[in-house]
């Protein structure tokens, strides 16, 4: 029976436990990982070290994750993952926005529920049990992704702890004079019935009639004597809402605009001269003459006639107005717009007149169009302007205009009286507060910078019941609103006790301190604020009711970080109220991510098809193929993803997965306490180990800038071009053939080793799964924490990895050359001259070039590199395959004559050159002999 020298073949294992098949593996993982109480234990381990904190934005309790939110809470993991494994103690406490208006539209959808017909604590109560639903199943989705945290204790705008700290930031506003009541216009949703602030509006496209209105002069205050008949003539203003004309209350006029009197036929018009040409051409008016332009600030208090009510119209004079579009006649009704509100604040005589209801029902004050809903109520209003001649021009326009972000309907401008936090007041702090923050990317401050100066107050009351109670009290005598210290101090204590619930349950006495007086009158009968917070009010203050009092955080966070929608939204919030009562901003740095789209850059909708499950991918392929996507992607733009991405993706994964794999399955026996050190090691080894220490320093700089899709390619170039194609490929041969105990073959495991306990700690924070499953399948030195990868640190660069002096050139030109060889090799194997590259012997031709570049890499052992059996070196003209990479040089290959070594499959002259072992090549039989 012939010998089975193969038995002595050191090949590699498959029965360790990296299989295929993630989706399945994965959550019994998981459940290991918290029974272990991994995060926990981590915790424990980095007591003592300085703290860094990422502060987690809280997503709605509203409904199941979707790409997005998987894509933010795993760049959030990366972060923290990163921390924890670099010196730092990195908790994360994750959270969840429980009230207002997302999570009561959610329920009234899907349960059918009628607010309105149930009492305010019933409606509470099912949105909070609503609410807790989706914290539970949005928590277990979170977990399934690998994303680890304090799961146990997550903070919730609804739990009474949180409440009660925002009541006193709120009380802590107020008492700085931070807060108001006011008359004004708000954004308001009539779908919704409530008031709307800056960041719950979204804009979108809307078609509309937009119309061109004659006011008739009815006193010009002699302006126009001499020059047409007042009885004659129009001030022709412009609008894009025909129903807010019942408000109208008087026409504003730039005070440094020229505006001309035009004659068109027996009338006179009054437009900004500017615009005179295109607003006759919209009327259809083609013979009119300019009979005198004047500055608009000469018709200030003329009076026009409204055109069908028995109404003046001032006219007013107001820097809001231009002459981009229009008529430079502006419809100025002070219920239905801010500009109109401001300016005419400064003309006492204007009354003020609001008349549409909360629901967007035309009220009695619209006189004869009392009970139209506004939408209906342009149609009507046209055509009343069309019988009695006031219209003089009308246009169908698509304009964009605001929408409520969560009903997705049109709002309208409705002055109310409402709660406000004066952004005014703490403006300028909030600006300078940005100069000290980091901002990823950079274009994110002046970002901020400008929407904060642009802000208006904050309109921070809600008609809502599914949400925080404005603690304000109202005096019964003298009618003053009452908000002090005592008063915050007995609404807050009794929230942490009772939740809110208990300020719809209770009366005022019985919340308010025994005995309590108003301050401003000594009176005794008070009723409560009936109007709850904006949910933003919530959210923006996590820096007061979680960062400072949850143990182990601290203020400011070192990071925000979400979409670029939160500048409106919760980066601001955060940063107002941290302003308004700490004077600081909540945080040291902010990132920003992009949306995700689809595979062609569109919008993902459930309704076109092109929607991706974070489910879904975690069925077909496992979390941390859906990790490794969000690596894979500069989140700072949008990010692609679909089935084709994530196929390729999970292509990639494997490659990086397989290099793993190989090396596992060669380093049985190993002790890695007992390695061949670096100086020690053949300068091919050495050579693997310097490319594995640049791509440390590299990986550790893009953790530490956020720039996870340089490390995927990093990561991946490694072990697909370096590991794979060149360095994995060559030491096959000694791995397998050398013997167990030789240099070569304890060398090459040594810096395999060295690049496997590398590389699963660098790609621990990104494949969290893939990175346990590496490290509980290899060995470890002594000072190692085997129980999981986190409780290790990073790599660090050695400076002692290096090359000597004149190496990296000479490894440049090798593997210039060696690619070379394998395209001779490719083009000898079409032609059917050899089958495997071990099969073939080769010839380099040198010509004074390439023989001046040969001299740097003689000296090493070519044919191991090349994977060849032989290799010749001649000078001088020669055939065969013309080098491109490597200059100066031909390739020639030819079918090795010589026999060939049934062990490793070497052709070698010396086979059967020993009677014991005659078809084994020397450097076999040794290995045979030692074994």
């Amino acid at each position: 029976m012939p010998t089975d020298y193969n038995a002595t073949i050191n090949l590699p294992k498959t029965d360790f436990p990296m299989r295929a098949g993630l989706p399945k593996r994965e959550p019994e993982m998981l459940a290991e990982f918290y029974k272990k109480d991994i995060y926990g234990h981590l915790m424990e381990k980095n007591e003592g070290k300085p703290l860094f904190i990422l502060h987690d934005g809280p997503p709605f309790s509203n409904g199941d994750i979707h790409i997005g939110t998987a894509m933010n809470k795993i760049l959030k993991d990366f972060i923290v993952r990163y921390k924890n494994m670099t010196g730092f103690k990195s908790p994360y406490v994750p959270g969840w926005d429980n009230h207002g208006m997302p999570i009561e539209s959610a329920i009234i959808k899907k349960n059918k529920l009628d607010r309105k017909n149930m009492s305010i604590p019933q409606f509470r109560d099912a949105c909070r049990a609503f609410a807790e639903d989706f914290v539970g199943r949005q928590r277990t989705q979170f977990k399934r992704l690998g994303v680890i945290g304090d799961w146990d204790r997550p903070y919730r705008t609804m739990d009474p702890a949180f409440e009660a700290r925002e009541i006193r930031v709120f009380g802590k506003m107020y008492e700085a004079g931070y807060i108001y009541k006011g008359l004004k216009p708000v954004y308001w949703c009539p779908s919704d019935e409530t008031a709307l602030a800056e960041a719950e509006i979204e804009y979108a496209d809307d078609p509309c009639t937009s119309i061109y209105v004659k006011f008739r002069v009815k006193d010009d205050k002699g302006v126009l004597k001499g020059v047409c008949d007042p009885e004659k003539t129009y001030f022709i203003i412009w609008t894009t809402t025909t129903w807010t004309l019942p408000g109208n209350l008087a026409i504003s006029l730039g005070p440094d605009f020229e505006y001309a009197v035009v004659k068109a036929g027996e009338a006179c018009y009054i437009v900004a001269a500017d615009l005179v040409d295109d607003v006759m051409k919209k009327g259809g008016v083609t013979d009119y003459t300019i009979l005198k332009k004047i500055p608009g600030r000469s018709l200030e208090l003329a009076v026009a006639q409204h055109p069908f009510y028995d109404r003046e119209s001032l006219v007013i004079v107001g820097d809001h107005v231009t002459i981009d579009t229009g008529t430079g006649c502006v419809h100025t009704a002070p219920g239905f717009g801010v500009d109109d509100f401001n300016v005419c604040r400064n003309y006492p005589q204007i009354p003020f007149v609001a008349p549409v209801n909360g629901r967007g029902v035309m009220t009695e004050e619209a006189l004869q169009y009392a009970g139209i809903h506004y939408t209906k109520a342009n149609e009507v209003i046209l055509e009343d302007l069309k019988k009695s001649g006031a219209l003089f021009a009308e246009e169908k326009i698509v304009h964009s205009y605001p929408h409520c972000w969560r009903c997705k309907n049109p709002i309208i401008f409705r002055a109310t009286e409402q709660w406000f936090a004066s952004v005014d007041a703490i403006k300028e702090t909030a600006v300078a507060a940005c100069e000290d923050i980091k901002w990823n990317p950079e274009w994110g401050k002046e970002r901020m910078i400008a929407m904060i100066r642009e802000r208006n107050d904050w309109c921070i009351s809600r008609q809502r019941h599914w949400g925080l109670p404005i603690p304000v009290f109202y005096c019964g005598d003298c009618k003053k609103p009452v908000c002090t210290s005592e008063t915050i101090d007995a609404v807050a204590g009794l929230f942490a006790e009772k939740g809110s619930n208990v300020w719809f349950e209770a009366e005022a006495v019985e919340i308010l301190p025994a005995g309590y007086k108003c301050p401003h009158c000594g009176g005794t009968h008070f009723t409560k604020e009936t109007d709850t917070l904006d949910g933003w009010f919530d959210s923006g203050s996590t820096h007061a009711a979680v960062l400072d009092k949850v143990p182990g955080l601290r203020s400011p966070a070192d990071v925000y970080l979400e979409g670029g929608d939160q500048y409106r939204g919760w980066f601001q919030s955060s940063m107002l109220t941290s302003i308004a009562v700490k004077g600081a901003a909540p945080y040291k740095q902010i990132i920003t991510h992009g949306w995700t789209v689809d595979g062609e850059g569109k919008a993902m909708h459930k309704s076109l098809g092109n929607a991706v499950s974070p489910d879904e991918v975690i069925k077909d392929y496992g979390a941390d193929i859906l990790r490794l996507w969000v690596a894979s992607t500069d989140y700072r733009a949008d990010m692609r993803i679909s089935k084709d991405i994530l196929k390729q993706l999970s292509d990639i994964y494997l490659k990086i997965r397989n290099t793993a794999r190989f090396i596992l399955g060669n380093l049985d026996g190993f002790d890695p306490d007992d390695a061949v050190p670096f100086e020690e090691m053949p300068e091919l080894d050495k050579w693997a180990v310097i490319r594995f220490n640049r791509l440390i320093e590299r990986v550790r700089a893009s953790f530490d800038k956020y720039e996870y899709h340089t490390i995927y390619h990093g990561v991946h170039n490694f072990c697909a071009v370096e590991m794979s194609n060149i360095y994995l490929d060559i030491i096959k041969d000694r791995l397998y053939c050398d013997g167990t105990a030789s240099l070569s073959r304890k060398s090459a495991q040594s810096a395999v080793y060295l690049i496997l306990d590398g590389i699963v700690r660098l790609i621990a924070p990104i494949l969290a799964f893939t990175a346990e499953e590496i490290w509980a399948a290899m060995p470890h030195r002594k000072n190692d924490v085997a129980e999981s990868v986190l409780y290790n640190d990073m790599p660090r660069p050695n400076p002692a990895y290096d090359y000597a002096p004149g190496q990296e050139s000479k490894w440049d030109k090798l593997l210039a050359l060696r690619a070379d060889v394998n395209k001779a090799l490719e083009v000898a194997r079409a032609g059917k001259v050899v089958g495997k590259p071990l099969d073939a012997e080769i010839t380099l031709y040198l010509d004074e070039t390439g023989r001046a570049a040969f001299e740097e890499i003689k000296n090493e052992s070519l044919k191991d590199i090349f994977i060849v059996s032989k290799v010749d070196v001649a000078f001088g003209a020669g055939t065969g395959y013309e080098t491109q990479e490597f200059k100066g040089a031909r390739v020639e290959v030819r079918a090795s004559q010589a026999p060939r070594c049934v062990r490793c499959w070497t052709h070698d002259d010396r086979v059967g050159e020993s009677a014991d072992h005659p078809e084994l090549c020397p450097r076999c039989r040794k290995a045979v002999k030692e074994r």
